[in-house]
């Protein structure tokens, strides 16, 4: 039997100052399906989602929710017509309980004008109790898991009928088995009539829980397909208008001249960690969530403290009592949270990119603007970073190009070891190659780089070792045909005589 169509979409149309995000979109999300939106970054996922919930409104077309007109004000329209929306970066109040947040702004009141928390919790709980879950209610949300949080606010959004619920980006922060109870969660939401609208750019999930998939490109519709009658080459192509033969370059392995070694570091979430790095290779740091990889690195710049070890670069002992120290020998961080650590979002394209060279485009603490832009100019060229002009603000910039800025920042300092915490979360499969080739070049160039990632096949793709940790530990170290995932998984998940 036909399913019924909950919401349709009808030639929807939205301009912003030089650019038409999308144009005459059409789609349908039938009842209780799970429906998947995907496209690279700047296809106009964001703008389309937005506009359903009520944050925009299209400049055109029409929305038809329920067989009746739907054109919200503002999202909490959206919310009373039964659209809930799930960002990718959680929107809750950090401070206050699960319960408090579920109901937030709409807490019951007892009858003397007090607020209710006892109905608040129970409420909670008895929503809680639909995704087989002993989240206490009364808990702080600062103190909950992504996961959690993530949870809440789903629950949040079912608390308030939903009908559609629209999940952006939701496993990108997620462990393995957090991913499995959210996969769990849709399937039951799905059971009872919820649609879900899944925005994902891990096509191997959107295969496995999605009934169609609807592609943008450049803000056009390109074409929706069922599931089972498609395949993820052709979705892949679709989504960046050409074949893409190779996803990652060849391997070099560096050339054998060491640029970096550590010895026995110890910190707050690591200990005994000891490895090399050559110059012109790639090594990987490999491992599940919580063990330690991104503290390792953190802790070498200088960002977090270190207990105990030695670090050489170009075979002369050095300690970086800041981050400062660190750049200023040359050695960089890109973060694994571009948005809040990595970017000044509000700030324009030039500043992000020459904040690390502030030195080279100034004459008596005074900006000079030429050199600025020059500098600025030269990145956006050689990175190939699509922005209207160096002056548009970061927030403006699709996933892609913003973690191209960060890149192109730290590249200004001419550096000679680069550490790279999770580059490609939450950008597509063409920019995603695009940074896989340009790690290559840097490589090219005699630059070594640590490659911190959760995705095992940009681990098993690009690195020419892996060093794999368990519980904060070094579990082992991979090379050449030894860097396969069933090497890495069972490093990564066994526990080690150390880490017990």
């Amino acid at each position: 039997m036909e399913k019924k169509v909950l919401l349709s979409i009808r030639n929807i149309t939205k301009v912003f100052p030089g650019v038409k995000a999308i144009d005459q979109v059409s789609l349908d999300v039938k009842k209780g399906e799970v429906h998947a939106l995907v496209g690279e970054n700047g296809a106009g996922k964001s703008t389309l989602v937005n506009i359903i919930s009520g944050v925009l409104k299209p400049d055109g077309g029409e929305l038809i929710f329920d067989d009746q007109p739907y054109a919200p004000a503002n999202p909490r329209e959206a919310q009373a017509r039964g659209i809930g929306l799930v960002h990718q970066e959680t929107a809750l109040c950090p401070h206050l309980s699960v319960a408090e947040n579920v109901f937030l702004g709409r807490m019951p009141y007892k009858a003397g004008g007090l607020v209710d928390f006892k109905k608040a919790w129970l409420d909670t709980k008895k929503l809680l109790q639909n995704f087989s879950t002993d989240l206490n209610p009364k808990v702080k949300v600062e103190n909950l898991s992504v996961a959690n949080q993530q949870l809440v606010e789903i629950v949040k959004a079912l608390s308030q009928d939903c009908r559609l619920l629209i999940l952006d980006e939701p496993t990108s922060s997620l462990t393995d088995a957090e991913t499995e109870n959210l996969f769990r969660i849709i399937g039951e939401l799905k059971e009872r009539g919820i649609s879900v609208l899944y925005i994902s750019h891990r096509l191997k999930e959107v295969f496995r829980i999605c009934e169609r998939i609807t592609i943008l490109r450049d803000g056009v519709l390109v074409k929706t397909l069922n599931t089972s009658e498609t395949n993820e080459e052709e979705i892949i192509c679709q989504m960046v208008g050409r074949n893409i033969d190779h996803l990652y370059p060849a391997k070099k392995g560096g050339n054998g001249e060491e640029i970096l070694r550590v010895e026995n570091l110890s910190g707050q979430c690591f200990r005994d960690i000891s490895f090399s790095l050559k110059k012109g290779e790639i090594l990987g740091f490999a491992g599940l969530v919580g063990a330690g990889r991104s503290e390792v690195a953190r802790a070498i710049c200088g960002i977090d403290p270190l207990e105990t070890g030695q670090i050489y670069l170009n075979g002369q002992k050095v300690r970086f009592n800041s981050y400062y120290d660190a750049i200023r020998a040359r050695v960089a961080y890109l973060t694994e949270d571009r948005k809040n650590e990595g970017l000044f979002l509000k700030m324009s394209v030039v500043a992000n990119l020459v904040v690390t060279s502030l030195r080279d485009v100034t004459h008596h603490h005074l900006v000079q603007q030429e050199k600025e832009q020059a500098l600025a100019a030269r990145y956006v060229e050689k990175l190939q970073i699509k922005t209207a002009d160096l002056f548009q603000k970061m927030i403006n910039l699709s996933g892609g190009n913003q973690q191209k800025v960060v890149v192109g920042k730290w590249l200004a300092i001419d550096p000679v070891v680069l550490f790279m915490d999770e580059p490609t979360r939450g950008i597509d499969v063409g920019a995603k190659t695009e940074l896989h080739y340009l790690m290559r070049e840097l490589c090219d160039r005699g630059i070594g780089i640590v490659l911190i990632s959760s995705e095992l096949p940009e681990i098993i793709g690009m690195c020419d070792r892996v060093i794999v940790m368990n519980e904060g530990c070094k579990a082992g170290e991979l090379g050449g045909e030894e860097i396969t995932e069933q090497n890495i998984m069972r490093l990564a998940a066994t526990q080690s005589d150390q880490s017990a």
